[in-house]
């Protein structure tokens, strides 16, 4: 077991012990230390905007592209998902909500459905978030067949890790065209390693079994760019999706923001740079009703106000598109692309 592993089960194992707003304000005072270090890389990698060699740029000529996702890791945010899904909708966007099967009791079919329907992505969150996922081979193995159970069940071939934590070694044996597991730079997650760029890569398992990486490089598309989200993966590669925003949680209810500045900083830098405006947030933390904010809730108003900026501020310049899409894209457009992350780190 590596340190980062074993930092991460001894972490897990103490979890539930230790009562939440005691996790909290360790949390913030580790992040406090995290945020002065990392001055020079966070929450802008200049190193990470350079495009994969013969990367072709996005569909129709867009500047940029725009990806949504949603993890969903309480039953607080089970329950707000159409809440949350309703105010995408109404601003002309959709997103991928990324479901935990164990945790929070039976996610219903039909509310997948509604949202499928309705042009939201799905995705599987891990099995049952309690960080153990990656803590040991044995312990995935078990696991893998029942992700890839309800992979099947739920119609969908997106995963994303719990917490970012991940083996990307490990993952091929998951059923799936791609994934949400790391970031272009977030010195603050327990896996800490970043990927260095702000565009999609494949990963693929070479003959060692160990992992390499390849990149295939409005409102959702429009007919005239459809893009085949037929299965992609042919077993031994998938493609990455990193999220090149920070996370709601780690901005609001983490570093104390109070305003989304950092967002929209982040992401006017993407799209000068051409990149992949990849934001993940949680449902679960988002307080849709106006009522007073626990210590675990940041407005809603803040995610409207972010997606107001983007309809606005960067009118006709992004292709938005679900996870499945974006992947299908780079898969199609650009299989000879080679791009080598600056850091990679399993």
């Amino acid at each position: 077991m590596n340190y980062c592993n074993l930092r991460n089960w001894l972490f897990y194992t103490l979890k539930p012990f230790i009562p939440r707003p005691a996790q909290i304000a360790l949390r913030r005072q580790l992040a406090w230390h995290m945020r002065r270090k990392n001055l020079y890389m966070w929450p802008i990698d200049p190193n990470a905007a350079r495009p994969p060699e013969g990367w072709p740029g996005w569909p129709d000529g867009k500047k940029f592209a725009l990806v949504l996702s949603h993890d969903v890791d309480t039953a607080k945010g089970y329950n707000d998902v159409l809440k949350l899904a309703d105010i995408e909708e109404g601003l002309g966007f959709r997103s991928s909500f990324n479901f935990v099967p164990e945790r929070y009791g039976t996610v219903e079919v039909r509310l997948l459905d509604e949202l499928k329907s309705r042009g939201f992505g799905i995705g599987v969150h891990g099995l049952k978030h309690d960080g153990k996922l990656f803590i040991s081979k044995k312990i995935f193995d078990e696991r893998a067949p029942q992700i890839n159970a309800y992979m099947k069940k739920w119609g969908t071939r997106g995963f994303t890790t719990p917490s970012m934590i991940r083996n990307h070694d490990w993952m091929h044996d998951l059923d799936m065209d791609y994934c949400v597991s790391t970031f272009d730079t977030d010195p603050f997650e327990p896996q800490p390693d970043a990927v260095g760029t702000i565009f999609p890569f494949a990963v693929f398992k070479n003959a060692a079994g160990s992992a390499s990486q390849l990149s295939g490089g409005g409102s959702p598309q429009s007919p005239k760019s459809q893009i085949s989200t037929n299965s992609i993966n042919p077993t031994n590669f998938f493609i990455e999706l990193p999220y090149t925003l920070p996370q709601d949680s780690t901005l609001f209810l983490i570093l104390q923001e109070q305003t989304i500045d950092i967002w929209t900083q982040k992401l006017d830098w993407v799209a000068g740079k051409s990149g992949m405006v990849l934001l993940n947030t949680h449902s679960d933390y988002m307080n849709f009703d106006g009522r007073q904010l626990s210590s675990e809730e940041y407005p809603a108003a803040f995610y409207i106000d972010f997606l107001k900026h983007v309809k606005f501020a960067h009118a006709g310049k992004y292709f938005h598109a679900t996870p499945s899409v974006i992947a299908a894209y780079f898969k199609q457009a650009c299989p000879n692309c080679r791009h080598s992350p600056g850091v990679f780190t399993n």
